[in-house]
């Protein structure tokens, strides 16, 4: 790779041995993809939860922190995706006392190399969305989806490793979706119905997932009516992430880089699929196996003030027999207080936490504390996720969880 002044410094141990090993280990990823050199970015986002990380990753990155004294910590803005608790609702979640201190240390080691502990997987709600033609290096699938797509940013799925590195570094190998012939339409997709609730969002983001099937296919979706919003388009892309590592898509007419089919090249592409509302349901139908619930969960992404607003109209005079989980982001959470709406879901008998996400909190060994195996929720990412952890995952509205809540069934 073609190295600047400033990068060969860098290599060169100028700026310490933590930012030389990341420029190292950004230039092995850069001669995998083909990169010719670095493209500069202005934010970072972290994907690392204790659970994926285990042992020996929280000691690398103590080993990492300990070398950083006296030496340059990141150089731009850089951000976490959810942790693996919240730390005051611990005992909800049947967490053991070792994941708790196994989480603290990676929080320890990532404050020393300088990362900000926002702990969220919906930073373009809630902290600051890039903007378009931005470069940037994010890690949740989600998040990269949703900055690509609706932000119009420039981000490729960025591993744990390699966003610290960019955080480090200050830039990224060129490669993917930095490059605008990457980001040219590769499947036209004709929607024939258009959803109206998150889940519906949800389950048609991840039918075209499955259809597109790679992550560098990018499909362009043409007959949507209307403007969604932004909760929509997340869950929608979440969920398209999700079931097929899709990193961007184009809405024509609506996201910002296809406002004409032909800006991103979809008019050359014949109508590869057409999807309508039958084509939906049956994606959800597969997640409606059960009709006994053991725990309702929101999640997977973190809630909004708008969704939370929306929960807490729901929970409103209800006595929940079955636990009831909404996880939002420390960024919303303080609003949710302040609002009342923390107040009204708590009030049924419900849990707000923040900070976290329900499949990177040891989803597993909760389900086995708990005895959760039967799981509603209306995040069609979260239903595609959790089978492989021994749930058995159900998908459906909002207002269809809250009712299961109170009853224990799915009607």
């Amino acid at each position: 790779m073609k190295l600047n002044d400033q990068e060969q410094a860098i290599l060169a141990g100028d700026d310490g041995p933590v930012p030389q090993w990341a420029l190292q280990h950004q230039i092995a990823v850069g001669d995998f993809f083909g990169a010719t050199d670095f493209v500069p970015v202005t934010q970072a986002h972290i994907m690392a939860d204790t659970e994926s990380l285990g042992q020996a990753g929280v000691m690398w990155l103590e080993k990492m922190a300990a070398t950083r004294e006296g030496q340059r910590t990141v150089r731009i803005p850089t951000i976490t995706d959810p942790r693996g608790t919240d730390f005051n609702k611990s005992g909800v979640l049947g967490q053991s006392d070792w994941m708790l201190e196994l989480e603290q240390r990676a929080i320890d080691a990532f404050v020393k190399l300088g990362v900000s502990m926002t702990d969220t997987c919906i930073n373009y709600q809630t902290i600051q969305a890039p903007t378009r033609g931005e470069h940037v290096a994010f890690g949740d699938t989600g998040v990269v989806i949703y900055s690509n797509a609706v932000c119009g940013a420039r981000s490729n799925f960025e591993g744990g490793p390699s966003a610290l590195s960019a955080g480090l570094t200050g830039r990224t190998p060129r490669y993917g979706f930095h490059l605008d012939a990457q980001r040219q339409a590769t499947t036209r997709i004709r929607a024939d119905w258009t959803p109206q609730t998150l889940n519906d969002w949800g389950a048609l983001g991840g039918v075209i997932g499955k259809l597109a099937g790679n992550y560098w296919s990018v499909p362009v979706v043409v007959g949507l009516e209307g403007a969604p919003g932004s909760d929509a388009l997340k869950h929608f892309g979440a969920a398209m992430a999700s079931f097929g590592s899709i990193a961007l898509f184009h809405l024509v007419g609506i996201t910002p880089e296809a406002q004409r089919i032909e800006d991103v090249g979809g008019d050359k592409l014949p109508v590869a699929h057409r999807i309508g509302e039958a084509e939906v349901k049956a994606l959800q139908a597969h997640y409606a196996v059960s009709d006994e619930v053991d725990v309702v969960v929101f999640s997977a992404p973190q809630l909004s003030l708008y969704e939370l607003r929306q929960l807490a109209a729901l929970c409103d005079g209800r006595n929940f027999q079955r636990p009831l989980l909404a996880i939002t982001s420390p960024q919303v959470k303080p609003d949710c207080d302040r609002m009342g709406f923390t107040s009204q879901i708590e009030k049924a008998g419900g849990h707000v936490m923040s900070g976290m996400c329900f499949y990177q909190s040891y989803a597993r060994e909760m389900a086995e504390a708990k005895g959760w195996k039967r799981l509603a929720t209306n995040s069609a990412k979260l239903v595609n996720i959790l089978g492989g952890y021994g749930y058995v995952p159900m998908l459906a509205s909002m207002e269809r969880c809250v009712e299961a809540a109170a009853t224990g069934k799915l009607s």
